[in-house]
């Protein structure tokens, strides 16, 4: 199996080639920008598979296919949510959100293993999905949740959350009356139906509330800790994948 990455963060490049390796998978080439990619493809076969970022230091990863007519099955490596994804039509076999899980990317590469498509060329609607990533579409995201209390039904406004955890395999919101409450459904799942402007997925347990935030201090391994004002349960660690898209967030 040929398999390539496309990723403009170098360190984050080389921590897929490490895991790809771990699965036993050689990695042909690592690729950085949109601009080296196009020439790559313009000179080289194409991979069977191709691990790819979107938002690459030269602009969107959508251009290379501007330019040539790739013919590969895609991994989607990104921070933007599932939306994005679903908005235009190419044969991607998955997508993984940064920072990358060991046991997602098992489960992704079993899939493109197992339903291995035949190769043909992408057809990529790049316009519509640059539109989304550059100017958002106007959609209705959640603005309050119903909760269950005892007997009782208690509603709780977006801007009330403080944060969102995962913890047991079960999914809670803590509120700013420092309160949790369990609630149903993934972290990813309701990452789909909240506003990407107020809230931020952290690692793979939390996504907090901008507004929330009360402190942020240098961690080790070029990471972030963030303090909220009210949840102290636990720490929150921005991941080292995550710290440029959370900066680049809070600006």
């Amino acid at each position: 199996m040929n398999v390539i990455i496309i990723e403009d963060e170098k360190p984050a490049a080389r921590r897929l080639n490490r895991m790809l390796a771990e699965l036993n998978i050689e990695v042909q080439k690592m690729l950085h920008s949109v601009e080296e990619a196009i020439n790559w493809f313009q000179n080289n076969q194409h991979p069977d598979l191709i691990f790819l970022d979107i938002q690459l230091s030269d602009g969107l990863s959508f251009e290379i296919f501007e330019e040539v007519n790739v013919k590969s099955a895609i991994i989607f490596t990104t921070a933007y949510d599932e939306y994005a994804l679903k908005a235009f039509k190419l044969n991607s076999i998955d997508y993984l959100l940064k920072p990358i899980d060991e046991d997602e990317l098992q489960v992704a590469v079993n899939k493109f293993k197992e339903n291995r498509p035949q190769q043909t060329e992408l057809k990529v609607n790049v316009d519509e999905i640059r539109k989304l990533l550059i100017n958002p579409i106007d959609r209705k995201y959640k603005k309050r949740f119903t909760i269950k209390v005892g007997q009782h039904l208690k509603i709780i406004h977006v801007d009330e959350i403080e944060c969102f955890y995962s913890e047991n395999k079960a999914t809670y919101i803590h509120t700013n009356s420092n309160r949790s409450y369990l609630i149903d459904n993934s972290l990813e799942h309701w990452q789909e139906q909240l506003n990407p402007e107020q809230f931020f997925r952290a690692n793979r347990t939390f996504m907090v509330h901008i507004n929330a935030i009360k402190d942020m201090v240098s961690y080790t391994n070029s990471r972030l800790q963030l303090k909220l004002h009210s949840y102290d349960e636990a720490e929150i660690i921005v991941s080292r994948e995550r710290v440029k898209d959370f900066k680049n967030w809070i600006d």
